[in-house]
């Protein structure tokens, strides 16, 4: 699974990507941000806000409910606005 961070979270994080193999049991995307944010103390960080964080998974918009599985890549990213 490929997980891509953007803005702040990359910036705690400490990267802006990370290959990981799918935890048994991790079948959606809060289970998968969950996992996440034991991996490291910048992932701490970085999840410590779960409703700030936005969602996609394989580039469609995703919520917490949404399936993921090995071979998907997940982005996670702070809301947009525009102007």
């Amino acid at each position: 699974m490929r997980i891509l961070y953007f803005a702040w979270l990359r910036e705690r994080i400490g990267t802006g990507e990370e290959e990981i193999a799918l935890p048994e049991g991790v079948r959606d995307v809060a289970a998968l941000m969950d996992h996440l944010a034991t991996r490291s103390p910048g992932h701490a960080a970085g999840f410590a806000e779960r409703r700030t964080i936005r969602c996609a998974v394989n580039q469609d918009f995703a919520d917490g409910a949404t399936p993921v599985a090995d071979g998907d890549e997940v982005a996670f990213f702070p809301p947009v606005t525009g102007g």
